[in-house]
Parts: structure tokens; sequence; C-alpha cells
């Protein structure tokens, strides 16, 4: 670790001095160093480049809130350049890009360089800082909380909005809380209003593609009727792919994913070459790392 702290302060990303809780991430260590210590420590990915400018402002800031969490979290970097395959994993489009991994989900992120302020804001939604000796959170909440339904996350949110309606950031929340309602039109119609700088938030490209699944819903039966037909006949490519859609937005991402695999051993031509781009749209909208390499690897396998 310190002969990485040493190597990496002399990069033009960070003038850190040495953080116990830094260290950069390579797709020999990603599974242990991100998705395994997820599980027990909250790690925030932080993907960067040495040419990009707005990379050079985010980084000081991480490294000083790592330092300053005192183990709550773990911050890992990324060079997209040096670790393409990691950034294709993730879907990265744009840098920075941060995300947060807890229990080996994404669990949270954001695009772009957030002021120090709004950093506080992001993790404070998620994070408290620890302390290392007595081994306990700073400041541990007063009391919990019911977990907030979907409709009442949509009231909170409009009313905050309606407070603060330039706040963009509330706005995507509330696209995100409608889509979880299923209102699906009401999700697509703020999505669309969003500002351009929000259109890469890993959020907002999550929700795009969760769209564009449900769109195949309509007017869908059932997943049982589904499995019918499949079961009666395998090459019925429609309710193959219709019951992958259900199976995916349903809870069970890896049996939705198996549909559109077999559609490209078997039929992968079938409607201008459905199955990949459902896969491709599933990566997307999935946050489980370690489903999604595994997943893509499978794909890699039939196609090439």
């Amino acid at each position: 670790m310190r002969a990485f702290h040493k190597r990496f302060s002399e990069s033009p990303v960070s003038q850190a001095s040495e953080n116990t809780y830094v260290f950069d991430v390579t797709t020999a260590n990603f599974e242990d160093a991100v998705i395994k210590a997820s599980l027990t420590t909250p790690i925030l990915v932080d993907f960067w480049a040495s040419w990009c400018e707005p990379c050079k402002a985010l980084s000081p800031l991480l490294d000083k809130l790592a330092a300053e969490y005192n183990g709550a979290f773990a911050l890992a970097k990324v060079d997209v350049d040096a670790e393409q395959q990691i950034a294709a994993m993730f879907g990265i489009r744009s840098i920075p890009t941060v995300m947060l991994v807890k229990d080996g989900q994404v669990l949270d992120g954001f695009a772009g360089a957030l002021p120090e302020g709004q950093l506080r804001e992001f993790l404070g939604r998620h994070l408290q800082p620890f302390d290392a000796e007595e081994g306990e959170a700073l400041e541990p909440p007063a009391a919990e909380v019911e977990a907030e339904t979907p409709e009442a996350a949509i009231n909170r949110l409009q009313q905050a909005i309606a407070a603060e309606p330039d706040a963009a950031g509330l706005k995507l929340d509330l696209a995100v809380a409608l889509m979880t309602a299923g209102r699906t039109e009401a999700a697509a119609a703020e999505l669309d209003a969003l500002p351009a700088n929000l259109s890469v938030d890993p959020r907002a490209v999550r929700l795009r593609s969760e769209l564009e699944l449900s769109k195949a819903l309509a007017g869908a039966p059932s997943a049982a009727e589904l499995r019918a037909r499949v079961q009666a006949n395998p090459a019925d490519a429609e309710a193959r792919d219709q019951l992958g859609v259900r199976l995916l937005l349903e809870g069970d991402p890896a049996a939705g994913m198996d549909q559109w695999l077999e559609l490209l051993k078997t039929q992968r031509d079938w409607n201008d070459g459905a199955a990949k781009k459902r896969l491709l749209a599933a990566f997307t909208t999935l946050t489980i790392a370690e489903l999604v390499g595994r997943y893509r690897r499978k794909m890699a396998s039939l196609l090439f």
C-alpha cells in the first residue's frame, strides 16, 4: 500500500499525502478489492484519467473525505485508459464518474466533479464518519425509520422541488421514484426534462434502459403464460424475449438474461438482433458488477 501511495501521489490526478483508505484498482484485483471488500466496507469507486481536468479537481476532495470518514468507506481509483474492461463493466460514458458499491452492488453514483458540499451531501445519504479507535460511527442516527414507500418518496420530492425548482438532482430522484412506483410515463417525462449534464448520471442511464425494457411488456402475457409458450415451443422467440424482460424487471435477472443467451444461440438474427440489444440494455440496468461481468463473458463467447 505504501509503495502505491507514493506512486499515486506523483500522478497529476492527486497530490494527496498517503491515505490508508485510498488504493488503485486493476482488472486483476477488482473482484477482491471492490466486490468482495464491499461486503464488509462500502467502496467508493472513482473513474478517472490523467488527461481529465475535472478529475484533477475532484480527486483531492475525495481523498480528503476518505481520510475524514476514517474507514467508513474505502476509495478505489480506476484509470479508465489502463482498465478499460472495468470501465466497460460499469458502463462508464464520461469521467469523472463515481459509484458507491456496497454488498457487491452499485448503491448510488454521480457523474462530474461535484463541489465539496455536494460530495458531503452524497456521502451523508449513505455513510457516516467512523471512529476507528472506538469502532463506531461518530454520529450515530437518532433512531431507525421505516422504509419510505415509493408514493411517499414521490410526495416528498415534489414538495422539495416546489421549494427548490432549480435542484436538478431532486428531479432525477423523482424520476427514479416514479419508475419504482410503476408510473413509467411520468418517469419518462421527468427523465426527458433533465438538463444535459445529468444525462450521463449512472442513475439516469440506468433508468433510461429500464424504461426501454418496460416498453417491451406493453400488452405482454404473464410470466407463467410466457413460460408455458416457451415450453410448448422453444422456438417461440417473441415469448422467450418477453419472458426475459419480465424475469429481469421482476427480480430474476440471471434467468431473464439466460432467455436472451438462448436466442443468441438459436436465433441470433431474430428481430434485427434483439437478443444482443436486450442483453446490452440489461447490463446498463443491473447494479451487480459480478453478474454483469459474468453475462458479458457469456455473450462474448457466443458472438466471437
